[in-house]
């Protein structure tokens, strides 16, 4: 996909993923050692009700699933950060998640070299629920 394809108003949706819990444990255990992303039992007991996936993981699930849907076709050459990043809702094992990219702005940049594209990207479960909630902008070679 290039950036001449991605214009305002412009939805993608991505296919679906399922989380584990070990995915959750792994991840956790090597960026984000919370007890309530790797501890079971004591997340079980806690207002959690249950594991968790780390708000860092559920970034990195919504970034593979544009990159696949999206990026790795493209011209992309990466981004020069977020803007907002809001998680709703836990991520939790068993989820089955997409994402819904939403195109909010498209440009050339001032040099004519690069697109940049301004989106939002939206986690939904398969179940309605609310995961994440991202502003992020991208450039793409021209």
């Amino acid at each position: 996909m290039d950036f001449s394809s991605l214009t305002p108003g412009r939805v993608i949706e991505t296919p679906s993923y399922s989380v584990t819990e070990e995915e959750i444990r792994e991840f956790a255990l090597r960026y984000d050692p919370q007890w309530f992303h790797t501890d079971s039992g004591r997340a079980q007991a806690s207002r959690w009700g249950g594991l968790i996936a780390s708000g860092w993981h559920t970034c990195a699930i919504a970034m593979r699933l544009v990159v696949e849907a999206v990026l790795a076709t493209s011209n992309s050459i990466g981004s020069p950060g977020v803007e907002q990043v809001r998680w709703l809702s836990p991520l939790r094992p068993g989820m089955h998640v997409t994402v819904h990219i939403e195109v909010l702005e498209c440009r050339r940049s001032k040099s004519g070299r690069s697109g940049i594209v301004r989106w939002r990207w939206r986690m939904v479960s398969n179940t309605g629920v609310q995961v994440l909630e991202l502003i992020a902008t991208s450039l793409f070679e021209l």
